[in-house]
């Protein structure tokens, strides 16, 4: 642990330039950026708690979904992958319970009493509530818990299908494991940190997000998971180097707002388990497929026609995930490609998150997606990813058409809105120099 006027000669110095080169990007370029991004980021935690502070930075990806839109609230398969977008938080424990952290872009340090473990109804939907049910998980699982001070900073764009809040929590998570537990990854290992996060969102922010978000955050790298069992969720890391591939992974903003989307995704959730009940289980997965095609005219009448082919849609892309994956291990890349096709076009069709029917003159997500149809054609993949009904979609394109493909996104959705992402090889994790 260094002092912050400590860790600001060390970053001026280039002493965490290796490590800066592995979780955003090795170019001279990114690392100098990223270099700026932490000593603005060391200051600003002084200007706020005082200097010379004894600190440490801790950072927690992005996610963007491969395959398994919606599948993973019902022990689905999902792949997904870390990006080197990031928050990093500059942080430094205290005596006591109180847990204070200023946010880059909110007016005000928010303050978290960890005496109290349990939601607390006006803070439901706000940040202050994931801090106090990570806090409530940890201890929940024997962890250790105390206060702390932190300046915290996210290039993870919010309502982007990036998943902020997951790397929010996952990164509130790894502060207390670092400053509390002896970083052990015995007492709360990656996946035992993303469940906890979960837990938080669920319990006490009040959003009901399955696990593959706070997974993909926590690992990180490229994954499949597998949550047939949710207690212990099978992680297999795989190989994803696009840039051999001669493509590029596009994240692009349809400027939509996730404001007043908590019923649609709830919705999904809600009748793909309505499925489940027909059939006396609790979700999707412990269903027999085969019994479920055959039980269809009977189920639609009790369940209605969404629920049912939101249901064939959580069949298809469970095993459209596990083929991506082989695909790629495979060196399939034309078979990866079309199976994202594929995979976005049952999102839209059959799972219908491309846009919210309380609204449908907003349809960014659709107008981005026949955007990429229309350039990329079959040179490329497409579709929309996480949530769904507004936010951002993902394309694969190849490097010759990178230009072409930015220019036309950025055309309609104002420049800036296609961002050209890395996979990121770290999850949640201590940043140090020799990391």
């Amino acid at each position: 642990m260094a002092t912050t006027t400590e860790l600001k000669q060390q970053l001026a110095a280039g002493s965490y330039d290796a490590a800066l080169a592995k979780l955003y990007a090795n170019t001279p370029a990114a690392v100098a950026a990223q270099r700026a991004r932490y000593l603005h980021a060391v200051e600003r935690f002084e200007h706020y708690f005082g200097a010379g502070r004894s600190v440490r930075i801790y950072s927690a990806p992005g996610r963007t979904e491969i395959g398994g839109n919606h599948t993973d609230h019902n022990n689905g398969v999902v792949m997904a992958a870390a990006v080197n977008l990031d928050i990093i938080s500059v942080v430094s424990p205290t005596e006591g319970n109180t847990v204070r952290i200023k946010s880059h872009g909110f007016d005000r340090v928010n303050t978290i009493d960890l005496s109290v473990l349990t939601p607390q109804p006006e803070e439901a939907e706000h940040s202050a509530s994931l801090v106090r049910g990570v806090a409530a998980g940890i201890v929940a699982k024997g962890g250790k818990i105390g206060g702390f001070d932190c300046y915290s900073t996210s290039e993870v764009l919010r309502g982007s299908g990036l998943s902020s809040s997951a790397s929010f929590e996952v990164c509130m998570a790894a502060i207390f494991r670092g400053e509390y537990n002896g970083n052990s990854q015995e007492i709360l290992s990656q996946v035992e940190i993303a469940k906890i996060s979960q837990y938080a969102e669920n319990e006490f922010f009040g959003k009901p997000s399955g696990l593959m978000d706070q997974t993909a955050s926590a690992v990180g790298s490229a994954i499949t998971i597998d949550f047939k069992d949710p207690a212990a969720p099978l992680v297999r890391k795989v190989a994803f180097d696009l840039a051999a591939q001669g493509y590029a992974l596009c994240i692009s903003d349809t400027k939509g707002s996730h404001a007043d989307l908590t019923e649609d995704y709830t919705a999904i959730r809600r009748e793909m388990e309505s499925v489940a009940a027909f059939f006396g289980k609790k979700v999707l997965r412990e269903v027999d497929e085969d019994a479920f095609i055959a039980a269809i005219p009977a189920v639609r009448k009790v369940t209605g026609d969404r629920a049912v082919v939101r249901a064939i849609h959580f069949y298809d892309d469970c095993h459209r995930a596990q083929a991506l994956c082989d695909a790629v291990e495979a060196g399939e890349f034309g078979r990866f490609l079309a199976l994202i096709r594929e995979g976005g076009h049952s999102s839209f069709e059959f799972n219908q998150n491309a846009y919210s029917i309380k609204n449908p003159a907003e349809q960014g997500v659709p107008l981005g997606l026949a955007i990429s149809q229309r350039v990329l054609k079959e040179q490329g993949a497409w579709r929309l990813q996480g949530g769904g009904f507004a936010g951002t979609i993902q394309a694969f394109v190849p490097l010759a058409m990178l230009d072409a493909y930015k220019a036309a996104i950025d055309a309609v959705f104002g420049a800036g809105s296609c961002h050209v992402l890395s996979v990121r090889g770290y999850g949640a994790v201590e940043v140090t120099p020799t990391m």
